[in-house]
């Protein structure tokens, strides 16, 4: 995902040193921006079509130490980003198609800020990496499933992460004046690899042949006009005179065969209200405790709490404050929040408190109205949002106790977890009930891994008779015992030992060393088929996490460090 444009080359500006840029990495990064106050993009609807336009502040990056010039991006403009194409599903529901272009002269974008990358620290590459994956993917999401068609209009050079930008896009119109060219040039200039799939699209998704392939990722210029669009690249080459209207007619094209309905009304995405505090965050539905000592978050979410039940109308009606929509927006900040910002608290206990017999009359609103653009929209957050939880490295334990709701949409998050304990019957001197898992249709399908499998599919992998027995006691409450038999949880202890048991588990993890559990994990929760998504975060948690912690790359005298310097890398010859 690494960028690069080879005019950037003249700037020899000094790289800040890793102390410099490790404490302004310190600073707590926010999630949660607005059209309003973006620096880096800007909006701008049409009828059914949207543009996108990049025009990036050079002095706006989110840390101080470089200048993100030629468009060129850092996880600040890729916030921004996140929210547009968000807000795009939600608050514009006449949206049919979305031009995605460079406001700057001659440049699309040149990719990821070099600068950047080569004083972070790996952790921030890391998250920075994995945030603008998990961007690109929802783009394509949009498309998919949204009937909003994302068109890459590339009016000057596209290289490194700004191609992939466009890789992202469901078509990608190039502007043929001679010079402009699409490039992903990390290998030859940079020694490591595009990390937001730029590799694993151009042969799954663009099919384009392997040979020609390996030839254009050596290519520090890039491949221009006429033969990108036959190497398949991109779709079209445009002469400048023409490039504007031929991407209209395209979006407008793409807007004709589109689903979305004419006449619908948007609804707000407001400010999440969040108090965050030195030992934890509190959301209206979602909670988390900070626990420093032992490295752990306590993660809580909370099942409805309104009296009212839920209907499509209210759906419309409450917008943003319908529970499935408010609870899914909170998680989805916590995730991010934590990832980013709290790199040592490894260990995740998730919980639930609640009715489950509310969770399940907001799914089934959904469920049974999923052809509703709004009540789509919501079911596809909630698969993104499951999604970004799955990937996260961090590992994650589900602790199912009396008072807890894990039912429906989510018990998905005990589906997910590594592990989960379940206690066997109630607390002494307590009289809430036993806790009780409950499996709906919510859990069978409808909100996929990225591996295209249920959590319950991916779980019992190829043992239907496990995936039927489960799905058969759909709907009613499954008890400590049962749950344990059919697979549903990892143990199931008794009060006596219940403290003692958890305690042991997250001491024994907090043994284990990160870089280990990272691998892990990632292993584990992937089992089944591979699809583009599970190749691109695979490797990414893999080779080029690896790559990027190399001194090929990342060394004094590696690439990163060297480019713009006019010097060239030295570089270790082992094939390893």
């Amino acid at each position: 995902m690494t960028v690069v444009n080879t005019s950037a080359q003249a700037d020899n500006a000094k790289l800040p040193d890793v102390d410099e840029q490790a404490r302004a990495e310190a600073v707590v990064v926010s999630f949660q921006t607005s059209p309003e106050q973006y620096r880096h993009w800007s909006i701008d609807i049409d009828g059914p079509v949207a543009t996108l336009t990049m025009a990036v502040d050079e002095d706006g990056g989110l840390v101080p130490g470089y200048a993100l010039k030629l468009n060129s991006y850092d996880l600040g403009v890729d916030i921004e980003l996140y929210d547009a194409v968000q807000r795009l599903r939600f608050e514009h529901p006449e949206v049919r198609s979305v031009v995605v272009t460079g406001g700057l002269d001659k440049v699309f974008c040149a990719g990821a800020n070099i600068r950047m990358l080569a004083a972070s620290s790996h952790a921030w590459k890391v998250n920075f990496c994995k945030f603008t994956n998990e961007t690109r993917n929802g783009i394509e999401d949009a498309t998919a499933h949204s009937g909003q068609t994302y068109l890459a209009a590339v009016n000057g050079t596209a290289s490194g992460g700004g191609y992939e930008l466009a890789l992202a896009c469901d078509q990608i119109l190039l502007v043929d004046d001679g010079s402009s060219a699409v490039s992903l040039p990390e290998l030859p200039l940079l020694g490591v690899l595009p990390g937001t799939g730029g590799l694993t699209r151009i042969v799954d998704k663009r099919h384009v042949r392997r040979d020609l392939a390996d030839v254009f990722a050596t290519l520090p210029e890039g491949v221009r006009g006429e033969t990108a669009a036959r190497w398949g690249l991109i779709d079209e080459s445009v002469p400048r005179n023409g490039f504007g209207q031929r991407v209209r007619a395209r979006a407008d094209e793409a807007a004709a065969g589109s689903n979305r309905p004419a006449d619908a009304t948007g609804i707000a995405l407001p400010p999440l209200q969040r108090e965050l505090a030195e030992d934890g965050l509190r959301y209206s539905f979602v909670r988390a405790e900070l626990d420093r000592a032992d490295g752990t978050v306590s993660i809580t979410v909370s099942g409805p709490s309104t009296p009212e039940p839920p209907s499509l109308a209210g759906l419309h009606e409450r917008g943003a404050n319908f529970w499935s929509l408010a609870v899914v927006r909170e998680l989805d900040d916590l995730i991010l929040h934590l990832r980013t910002n709290e790199l040592e608290l490894g260990t995740w206990l998730l919980r639930t408190e609640g009715d489950a017999e509310q969770v399940l009359a907001y799914d089934q609103v959904l469920v049974d109205n999923a052809e509703d653009w709004l009540a789509n929209e919501v079911l596809h957050y909630l698969k993104r949002t499951l999604k970004r939880l799955d990937v996260t490295s961090r590992s994650m334990i589900a602790l199912i106790e009396p008072g807890s709701c894990f039912a429906g949409s989510l018990l998905e998050l005990a589906l997910a977890a590594d592990r989960s304990y379940m206690l066997s019957g109630s607390f002494e001197d307590s009289d809430v009930a036993p806790a009780a898992l409950v499996v709906t249709g919510m859990n069978d399908g409808v909100l996929p891994m990225g591996n295209g499998l249920s959590r319950l599919g991916t779980r019992f992998l190829d043992d239907v008779d496990a995936v039927r027995r489960t799905t058969e006691r759909s709907g009613g409450p499954i008890e400590a015992e049962e749950a344990l038999d059919l697979g549903l949880v990892t143990f199931a202890p008794d009060d006596l030992d219940w403290e003692d048991e958890v305690r042991l588990a997250v001491e024994e993890r907090a043994s284990f060393s990160p870089d280990a559990l990272t691998g892990l994990e990632a292993n584990f929760r992937f089992a089944g088929p591979e699809t583009i998504e599970t190749k691109i975060f695979g490797r990414l948690t893999a080779w080029q996490n690896w790559i990027f912690n190399r001194p090929n790359a990342s060394g004094a005298d590696g690439a990163l460090r060297k480019f713009g310097t006019g010097q060239r890398a030295t570089f270790d010859r082992k094939r390893v």
